[in-house]
């Protein structure tokens, strides 16, 4: 058995086991090393590459999961029906996308969307628990689109988190309709609901990455990570 079932009045929950959590390993591992062969191919070749670079590589994906799930766990306001607004989480699971490019970006993304159920599950059904955790962080895989323009970094940073926007309201209009406001129609209210959190915690990031000594800090990481 991979979940146990737990009912509470009209809602159920799925909690994963151990055999449940290994399997999670497993798949967390599968995606993480998916996402280093992605990334491997937009870094520079060299002579040396196999070994040495993919080193370098796994060490700053996972130095993004790592740093964005720490800075999930401060929250300046938690919401009372799921999402929070971080301190800049987000950003950082938007970097690998920003550093490798789309593919990378994205499984990485989907990587830390199982992290994010192995450390706080909460599933409802398994399509949500598609929706919310690998397809919604997947999304900040996005950042890559713009990973080679001018901005690259804020402009990859909306589209991963307007991403993220759409899978979790997706998800808030056909699963917790019943927490709607009243006088809203399901749809409306995720939509704005999701938003709330999302954007606001965009809206303070954006603040940040306009400082021009936060946005060379961050020129400067990429170019290492790309060396």
């Amino acid at each position: 058995m991979l979940y146990n079932v737990i009912t509470d009045g009209d809602s159920t929950m799925y909690v994963p086991t151990v055999p449940g959590y290994i399997l999670l390993a497993v798949i967390f591992i599968a995606l993480l090393a998916a996402a280093l062969n992605f990334a491997g191919k937009k870094a520079p070749s060299r002579k040396d590459h196999s070994l040495k670079l993919h080193a370098r590589q796994l060490a700053f994906c996972a130095m993004a999961m790592a740093l964005g799930t720490v800075l999930s766990n401060f929250k300046l306001y938690e919401f009372p029906f799921g999402g929070s607004i971080t301190l800049l989480s987000m950003l950082f699971v938007c970097l690998p996308g920003y550093w490798f490019g789309v593919k990378a970006g994205i499984i990485t993304g989907a990587a830390y969307g199982i992290l994010q159920l192995m450390l706080d599950p909460y599933v409802v059904h398994p399509l949500q628990l598609l929706m919310d955790y690998p397809l919604a962080f997947g999304a900040f895989g996005l950042s890559g689109l713009f990973s080679s323009q001018k901005g690259g970094l804020w402009k990859g940073y909306l589209a991963g988190i307007t991403g993220r926007w759409i899978f979790s309201a997706l998800s808030g209009w056909i699963f917790f309709a019943e927490y709607a406001w009243e006088g809203w129609a399901p749809l409306p209210y995720s939509l704005v609901y999701n938003g709330i959190y999302i954007f606001t915690e965009g809206a303070v990031t954006l603040l940040v990455l306009a400082v021009p000594q936060v946005r060379k800090a961050f020129a400067r990481v990429k170019k290492m990570a790309l060396e």
